[in-house]
């Protein structure tokens, strides 16, 4: 039987895979506007618990760029989680459809899912990982920065799906992290992550300072006074590299996590991250699919 390749954590995929896989994004960015058809004939499922504009956007333009097919639902359109079995639901798209993207809350269900399909599952978002878009962060990194390895990231605010993903690329891929978070949230981090409440600290000689949203959808309402000293602003920038670069994966809650001045600078890299999930997700998808049994042009 055909191995599947799903792509739902990091860690599963395993650092040369997805060095490999960068190598591609960096190789399909140059062909951006001439691509290749790999995709033709292929269809891929997007399936969403949430809105979306760089998710949806990225992966729908990267099948369609490169000849292939998508079809686009939401939980309430299908029987996923519903009165349908997730082994029955999995099987169904299977005989449907190529691959499978689900940006959805859960990701036990995703999990779940995968073990009962033929066809890879892509980890488009849940809340406890966002592979994706680390893959984009790297690239951005490695374009701006050059080889990640070794490279200071520091990451502000809150503990996240983002963060818990940018512990497990830090493992696999030999760079230094240091998250710098409110004491008492402390324990919501990975337990092998490196820990701070010290922001100064954090971003003393980094390359990279990287923060996210500290209300996600579906925390409307949460307060955030904690989070104020470790806002992404000019003291904070100016305490590492001269050449360091801002990273957030948008949407910002202006001017919240991160500073105008920040955000406007030429340090901010943030709308290049943003186009590069579109390369990333071209190379995550054609691993998965060309190691999965189906044929791609």
């Amino acid at each position: 039987m055909t191995k599947v390749n799903h792509f739902i954590d990091l860690d599963t995929v395993g650092a040369d895979t997805l060095k490999g896989i960068l190598e591609h994004a960096h190789a399909m960015k140059k062909e951006k506007y001439n691509p290749e058809q790999i995709f033709s004939g292929l269809s891929l499922a997007m399936v969403f618990d949430k809105r979306s504009t760089r998710t949806r956007m990225s992966f729908e333009i990267a099948m369609k760029q490169l000849g292939g097919h998508t079809i686009v639902m939401n939980m309430e359109e299908m029987q996923l989680g519903g009165s349908e079995s997730v082994e029955s639901t999995g099987n169904v798209l299977s005989r449907f459809v190529d691959g499978i993207m689900l940006r959805m809350s859960d990701q036990a269900m995703m999990q779940d899912l995968a073990k009962y399909t033929s066809i890879p599952v892509i980890n488009g978002m849940t809340d406890d990982s966002h592979p994706c878009q680390i893959m984009a962060d790297l690239l951005t990194i490695e374009e701006k920065l050059g080889n990640v390895k070794g490279k200071k990231i520091a990451w502000f605010g809150d503990s996240n799906n983002v963060s818990n993903t940018f512990v497990q690329a830090s493992k696999l891929f030999d760079f230094e992290l240091v998250l710098a978070l409110p004491e008492e949230i402390h324990g919501r981090a990975p337990k092998d992550a490196n820990i701070t409440a010290d922001a100064a600290a954090a971003a003393h000689g980094a390359d990279v300072l990287v923060t996210d949203t500290w209300v996600s959808m579906g925390q409307e309402g949460k307060a955030i006074e904690k989070f104020w000293p470790y806002q992404v602003n000019a003291d904070l920038m100016a305490k590492a590299k001269d050449s360091a670069i801002f990273m957030h994966c948008l949407p910002i809650h202006e001017w919240e996590e991160v500073s105008e001045e920040v955000a406007k600078s030429p340090a901010s890299v943030i709308f290049d991250e943003a186009e590069n999930r579109l390369h990333a997700q071209k190379a995550i998808l054609a691993w998965c699919l060309e190691n999965s049994g189906v044929s791609v042009g």
